[in-house]
């Protein structure tokens, strides 16, 4: 049964709400103080409360923000007699989930009072997820500071919850495998296999034998029976990693064993069924490889399901600091090197960087810095940024970058028009003078750019 505080100091309209309450089967607390109600919170837990906007100590609004230490979760709909703006506006600045005007109708109280139930425990069993996702992702290389890997995170927690197939997609490097693997680890398949294969590593002639098996003599040189990967993974998780690279012959009968869960291992002439949950992920958009013919439009519904997109790492350079010395810490351990930590300037060398290979590219890159390095603090120079033949990268202020900008601007505006100041002004919707001005404090003389 739900449960329900309702504070109003008007006794009367504090009995009529109980007891219309009552009738639609909720359970409901009533207090006529502030103080009585905070009391009623600490030893209970209620679905929502209802508060008066004036009681007499204080308002509604200031016990629903008294309470955020108690229960900050709880959804709070504020009924008044006093319809103003303000206080509405007020109300809901505050955190109320709705507000009221008496005399109101009930049947629209109880309109917002499920919703607000409804909404408050979707939001509760996203927290318990999410928590229990931190938890057992503790001391793995998964790192969600970024809101975009938070949002990660809640997809995989609500995920794990079900038994739907899970599609995850994203760039090489952004760390697939490892979500797949905290999804395994939060379902009710956890005690259970999970199996995995990089479908773009195994050669296309025996992706076949590797996925469903083979019995002795199947083809020249099975010499003995073997269990595929779906057999290994029964009751558990099979994670095809890549599937995108799966031939368009192999797509129909995989697609006929994740319909049917049964297949024939080669050379066999009995079927084997199988309770497996389908975990897939592919760095390529698997949306246009359908489109493209490469990959079949029914094997795609059948696995893209419950889709988690994970970003790459220059669309979350928050995580940037955290993994970088997550991954030094770990490396040097492994290395026994009394590294410590990261310069400034090596620090600010990984945020610059747009990282084409994502996590995988920055665990590499920290290993590397730390088998060079003879220090304990990783110097700039030791961050090997691919592409440049230069060690130095400079960050500069925003100040010197726009005047940098600004000086290039004028040199090609002059360029363009010969010199020629009146052109250039034109061009650049500006005033003559205010040209003059700028070309004057960057030093540039029309004149040279009119020779030849």
């Amino acid at each position: 049964m739900q449960r329900i505080l309702i504070v109003d100091d008007d006794v009367s309209v504090l009995k009529v709400l109980q007891m219309r309450l009552e009738s639609e089967h909720f359970a409901v607390t009533a207090a006529s103080e502030a103080r009585e109600a905070k009391k009623r919170l600490e030893e209970e837990t209620f679905d929502i409360a209802l508060f008066d906007l004036r009681l007499a100590e204080g308002t509604g609004i200031e016990l629903m923000k008294s309470i955020r230490d108690i229960d900050p979760d709880l959804p709070v709909i504020i009924l008044t007699a006093y319809g103003t703006i303000e206080s509405a506006v007020e109300a809901m600045k505050e955190g109320a989930y709705s507000y009221l005007t008496k005399p109101f109708d009930y049947r629209e109280l109880l309109v917002q009072i499920r919703n607000a139930i409804e909404k408050s425990g979707l939001s509760r069993e996203v927290k318990r997820l999410r928590s229990l996702v931190r938890a057992d992702l503790e001391g793995s290389d998964i790192i969600a500071h970024s809101e975009a890997m938070r949002r990660v995170l809640d997809a995989v927690a609500l995920a794990a919850e079900t038994d739907s197939n899970v599609f995850i997609s994203g760039e090489s490097g952004t760390g697939k495998g490892m979500v797949a693997r905290a999804l395994h680890r939060l379902s009710k398949r956890r005690e259970h296999p999970f199996v995995g294969i990089n479908c773009a590593a195994i050669p296309a002639t025996l992706l076949e034998s590797e996925l469903f098996g083979f019995e002795k003599g199947a083809f020249t040189g099975a010499v003995a029976s073997k269990k595929g990967l779906f057999v290994q993974a029964d009751k558990g998780i099979i994670f095809l990693d890549e599937i995108s690279e799966i031939p368009l012959s192999m797509q129909g009968k995989l697609l006929k064993a994740l319909e049917e869960k049964e297949f024939y291992p080669l050379g066999s002439h009995r079927t084997v069924k199988v309770d497996v949950r389908i975990v897939s992920a592919s760095n390529k958009e698997i949306a246009r490889e359908v489109e493209s013919g490469a990959f079949r439009s029914d094997l795609f519904y059948r696995v893209h399901v419950v889709p988690i997109k994970v970003p790459p790492l220059r669309d979350r350079k928050e995580d940037i600091p955290v993994l970088a010395e997550h991954f030094l810490a770990k490396v040097a351990q492994k290395l026994e090197k009394p590294v410590k930590s990261l310069s400034p300037g090596a620090m600010q060398k990984l945020m610059i960087y747009s990282w084409p290979g994502n996590v995988r590219e920055l665990e590499n890159m920290i290993e590397c810095a730390v088998v060079m390095s003879t220090e304990n603090v990783i110097p700039e120079d030791l961050i090997i940024v691919p592409g440049r033949t230069d060690d130095k990268i400079s960050f500069k202020p925003l100040k010197e970058s726009k005047q940098d900008f600004e000086r290039n601007y004028l040199v090609q505006l002059m360029q363009i028009s010969r010199g020629n100041v009146s052109q250039a002004a034109k061009l650049a919707g500006k005033y003559r003078a205010d040209l003059y001005e700028l070309l004057e404090k960057y030093a540039i003389d029309p004149l040279d750019f009119r020779k030849g």
